[in-house]
């Protein structure tokens, strides 16, 4: 089991984990972690893979009082093969996320194009820049001063991985190559700082744009959120 426990703002959840094949423990462990994380007043999510054993640790979850989100694909490709020379359409400039004023910007596209609050990422992203600056990269599109389109890079020092997170345009200007072009900006930076492979949580809006840039899916993964 690998848990990730955070501040009330930050992501707590379990990333992954390692259960015997016959289910014998995972009821057991399901509420282990139900009492960790309500013993420290967390809600938390639960990261289930396709691949995970049990095969029925979906409906075990449901069962304990987990929701299910939509399943997304999980998709990896190599930085050396990802169409790296998308260049963003006329009109559109991409900018590096570095200081409280670039989160806001990120932020404002996360509300306008997920209509969900975007409180928790302004938390994180602005306390990873903070304290560790160097494992995320950032950046925003905008038409003019309007923000468009934002998205961000995790890197994980010491393995070949990094993940991109938090894609997302505006509606007004999805379609016209802004997302692809914030995919190969973000596989060039991972390329230039020694990480062959990325990794993406793809909805079913993204899948075929990063699928015809060189993306491969290789499992599901489906979030299960457990309120405390």
């Amino acid at each position: 089991m690998v848990r990730q426990v955070a501040d009330a703002q930050g992501w707590n959840g379990v990333l992954w984990s390692g259960l015997d094949e016959a289910g014998e423990d995972a009821d057991r462990v399901i509420h282990e972690q139900i009492a960790r994380f309500t013993a420290l007043g967390r809600d938390f999510e639960w990261k289930l893979y396709g691949h995970d054993r049990p095969a029925d640790l979906g409906s075990r979850l449901a069962a304990a009082g987990f929701r299910a989100e939509p399943e997304e694909a999980l998709l990896a490709g190599e930085t050396a093969r990802i169409a790296v020379d998308a260049e963003p359409p006329s009109g559109i400039r991409l900018v590096r996320v570095i200081d409280p004023a670039g989160v806001e910007l990120v932020v404002d596209v996360h509300e306008k194009a997920f209509g969900t609050d975007g409180t928790r990422l302004r938390h994180r992203l602005r306390a990873r820049l903070a304290d560790d600056p160097g494992t995320v990269v950032a950046v925003v599109a905008l038409a003019g001063d309007e923000p468009v389109s934002a998205a961000r890079m995790e890197l994980v020092p010491g393995t070949p991985f990094a993940g991109l997170w938090g894609g997302g345009t505006v509606e007004a200007w999805r379609g016209r190559g802004v997302y692809r072009a914030l995919v190969a900006h973000r596989a060039r930076v991972a390329a230039a700082r020694g990480h062959p492979y990325l990794q993406v949580d793809a909805s079913p809006l993204s899948r075929p744009i990063l699928e015809r840039l060189g993306f491969h899916a290789l499992s599901t993964t489906t979030p299960y959120l457990y309120k405390v």
